[in-house]
């Protein structure tokens, strides 16, 4: 969320708070007032100060923008980023490992344009959850907390843990975008269409949820709804509208106080803040790419959210979750998203590894010639991985017992990998890594103190992330 929206500066009295007062620079004042208005107190704000020690760190704060490619489904380790060719055929599958821009290191033949970027890259080859549901394994790997459930279709809930994306857009706001935490083009959900948990703000409440988008960037004149100025209408014709509003809103908000109601009343600030904002309006013009760009990401909804996510990274936003999105045609395969339960190798071939390969390397190659790259911190990652072992329809089924994930840029050192599984791919053999290790080391990065508090709205203090460490190689 936005600092310049909707944002109350709490009064500060004590000597203490004069002090904080009179050496705060602005952005810390506009994040001491964020957190009042979002329902942490200041004083549980000066407390998660206090308890918590800055790390001394050159790679602390080093990303100033967060991207995440959430996979969903489970991507296959075999295939992706640790392919085994040593194992039997029924484990290593059809394909090859191929030789990457660093030596010694290789992916899957299905990823040539990611393997010459390699040197940009670090993989984490042992990540685990031994959580085999996609809600539930992603629910963990979305928030760094894990569910007290190992259910499949588990809605969310008001005591759910905030996401990634909820934390950090309330956490660091952008004063330069209406909109610190954007997730496109669409949220997570399982058949027949159940919302996963742990994609917003969860016990926090609506105002910490990121923006979520539903859309098609590949569209053929793609736009989102009320984007646009109406016909006739002045961005001041639009600032007079919106304190009219402001105005006419003021009692009624103040004698009918819930959090449902300031939730709403953000996001009409947030519109019409969105509205004003030339530079944010631009980011959804697609159209201004050259099509060279627009045909190198690819052209199908995964690539071009993922120029959209670059576009709007540009424009001021903190955090773009781009989620792998359900296509017309998936389900009469068996296999949503990357959920292939059957035909694995001829799905990985023919779809999902080809439109992974082109936007993954698209968007980190076009991120470092823009002088992005280095604060931009790009993590790729999913639910959990697939079997080692094919089943009787060719396909490989749900593994949270290790699989990969790849991060890129904002302070990450490249042409590394992290841990190792073992020789079928089956479990961490070598520096295994949870879910709350890539959420504190994510924290870290993005200059958030992974061991620090806040307050959820009874009082009670709460962790950024549950036992989790900043791992070592990575920060």
């Amino acid at each position: 969320m936005s600092a310049d929206v909707g944002f109350r500066v709490p009064i500060m009295t004590s000597p203490a708070q004069l002090s904080l007062r009179e050496h705060a620079s602005r952005r810390e004042w506009l994040r001491v007032g964020g957190l009042g208005s979002l329902g942490l107190s200041l004083g549980g704000f000066l407390q998660a100060q206090a308890r918590a020690v800055v790390p001394n760190s050159g790679t602390f704060g080093k990303a100033k923008h967060c991207i995440i490619l959430y996979l969903a489904g489970g991507p296959p380790q075999h295939e992706t980023f640790d392919p085994k060719p040593d194992a039997p055929r029924e484990i290593r599958g059809e394909f090859k490992p191929i030789a990457t821009s660093v030596p010694g290191i290789h992916f899957s033949e299905l990823l040539p344009r990611t393997a010459q970027l390699a040197h940009r890259m670090a993989v984490v080859r042992s990540m685990f959850t031994d959580v085999n549901s996609h809600a539930t394994s992603g629910y963990w790997m979305l928030t760094g907390a894990r569910h007290e459930s190992q259910a499949e279709s588990l809605p969310p809930s008001t005591s759910d843990w905030p996401s990634l994306a909820a934390v950090i857009g309330a956490l660091k706001p952008t004063e330069r975008s209406p909109f610190s935490s954007v997730v496109l083009p669409e949220v997570i959900h399982n058949n027949p269409n159940i919302t996963w948990p742990g994609q917003d703000g969860g016990f926090m409440g609506h105002t910490w949820n990121p923006s979520v988008f539903k859309c098609d960037p590949a569209a053929s004149g793609f736009e989102i709804d009320g984007l646009k100025l109406p016909a006739g209408v002045s961005a001041l014709r639009v600032t007079e509208r919106a304190s009219l509003l402001r105005q006419l809103d003021d009692h009624f908000l103040a004698t009918a106080r819930s959090e449902s109601i300031a939730a709403l009343d953000r996001v009409q600030q947030r519109a019409f803040d969105l509205v004003r904002n030339s530079a944010t309006r631009a980011a959804f013009e697609l159209e201004r790419e050259q099509p060279v760009t627009r045909d190198r990401y690819g052209r199908h909804k995964f690539g071009q959210s993922c120029l959209l996510a670059r576009r709007l990274i540009e424009s001021g936003a903190r955090l773009v979750q781009v989620n792998w999105p359900r296509e017309k045609g998936d389900a009469d395969v068996g296999n949503p998203l990357w959920d292939t339960h059957q035909k694995n190798a001829e799905r990985v071939r023919d779809v999902l590894c080809p439109q992974f390969d082109s936007a993954y390397a698209a968007l980190l190659t076009d991120l470092h010639e823009r002088g992005l790259l280095d604060e931009t911190l790009v993590v790729a990652m999913g639910e959990f991985g697939r079997t080692p072992k094919h089943n009787g329809s060719g396909g490989r089924d749900h593994w949270g017992h290790c699989f990969s994930i790849a991060l890129a840029g904002g302070g990450v050192r490249g042409g590394q990998v992290i841990g190792a599984s073992d020789r079928i791919g089956g479990y961490p053999a070598d520096r295994p890594q949870r879910p709350q290790d890539l959420a504190a080391t994510i924290f870290h990065l993005l200059g958030i103190d992974p061991h620090g508090f806040f307050e959820d709205r009874g009082g009670r203090a709460r962790p950024l992330q549950t036992g989790g460490d900043v791992i070592r190689e990575l920060a």
